[in-house]
């Protein structure tokens, strides 16, 4: 799938809101939007139909779906229609989830449920007929999707930081997104997992690093940080335990865990300092995104997703990204 920058929104908006930001990303130049679509947060579809409609250049999709609170036949359905109203602009990405424990969910066999849920869709997309022998997604043949498909190959994502599910999906996916993580020091060690996964499987296919995190932009660079800091605080302790490149103090881990878990971001945020900022969001001056967003690439990032809020205020984020930060990447 192509595209180095790309926007990421949370679906928390109003449905009217959607295409007209789409719009704005669209016009400053960014080559993708991407939609979150997580527990609690409305689904991603609906939100992605907006943003097909309301634009003509970009690629689009959710990152992403699980397939084990919507099954792989209405992933399979919902990405066809959306890549129909975007008239083959869609890419499809898919995770475990987080927050499954919300609704009772503890998948007991996750990797291979993502392998096969990849290898169902793809079933279905592409018209086959034949019987899909599975453990967690089956298909029993005889019948598949009944409406005409734009495309029968639609790109697919991995969201996913463990090496055994990236080997499993491998042969699948486009792209591997590691969610949640603004450190260019995990793009080798990635891309080495990657490639001994592609070597083990006998994949030759190209399959680009996505790096995606917290982005907030703003002229006052220290009150950008500071709002940063909030936004990454819930997730900190959980990324931190998945980064094998990144040095903890464990007390500072515990006070910040303990913080976030009590709701308290003010504190949890105090604690992260501007260095270890840099490692979970895309935060300060324009000058400051630029910069990291060109050290990733450098390193090895096929893709970078600057993700919500954007900036003290959206709309006021969006164009500094647009206007003062795009310009200043080197593609």
């Amino acid at each position: 799938m192509s595209g180095r920058i790309s926007i990421a929104f949370q679906t928390d908006k109003a449905l009217s809101a959607y295409g007209v930001l789409a719009e704005q990303v669209e016009a400053y130049g960014f080559d993708g939007v991407s939609v979150y679509n997580d527990m609690l947060y409305q689904p991603a579809w609906l939100p992605l139909l907006e943003i097909a409609r309301s634009t003509r250049r970009v690629r689009l999709g959710p990152a992403a779906v699980n397939p084990f609170t919507c099954h792989p036949i209405t992933i399979a359905g919902q990405i066809a229609q959306i890549d129909e109203a975007s008239q083959g602009r869609a890419y499809l990405g898919l995770a475990r989830g987080g927050w499954l424990d919300f609704v009772g969910l503890d998948p007991t066999r996750p990797v291979n449920a993502l392998r096969e849920a990849f290898t169902c869709i793809a079933h279905l997309l592409q018209g086959n007929i034949d019987p899909l022998p599975g453990e967690v997604f089956p298909l029993a043949g005889g019948d598949t999707l009944r409406w005409p498909l734009h495309r029968r190959q639609i790109p697919f994502l991995l969201g996913s930081w463990g090496a055994k599910t990236i080997g499993a999906c491998v042969e699948f996916v486009d792209e591997i997104k590691i969610g949640g993580s603004a450190n260019p020091d995990l793009l080798p060690h990635y891309r080495r997992i990657v490639d001994a996964a592609k070597a083990s499987r006998g994949c030759r296919r190209d399959i680009g690093l996505v790096l995606g995190a917290v982005t907030v932009v703003d002229k006052d660079g220290r009150a950008a940080r500071e709002l940063a800091r909030r936004e990454v605080a819930l997730y900190v302790p959980i990324v931190a335990d998945l980064d094998p490149t990144l040095q903890i103090d464990p007390d500072l881990l515990a006070r910040l865990n303990a913080a976030a878990q009590r709701y308290d971001f003010v504190a949890a945020g105090s604690l992260i300092s501007d260095e270890l900022l840099r490692k979970f969001a895309f935060a300060g001056t324009p000058e400051d995104v630029a910069g990291q967003v060109n050290e990733a690439l450098a390193l090895g990032a096929g893709r970078v997703e600057l993700g919500t809020p954007h900036g003290l205020d959206e709309e006021e984020g969006l164009r500094l990204l647009g206007e003062c930060v795009l310009p200043a990447i080197y593609t």
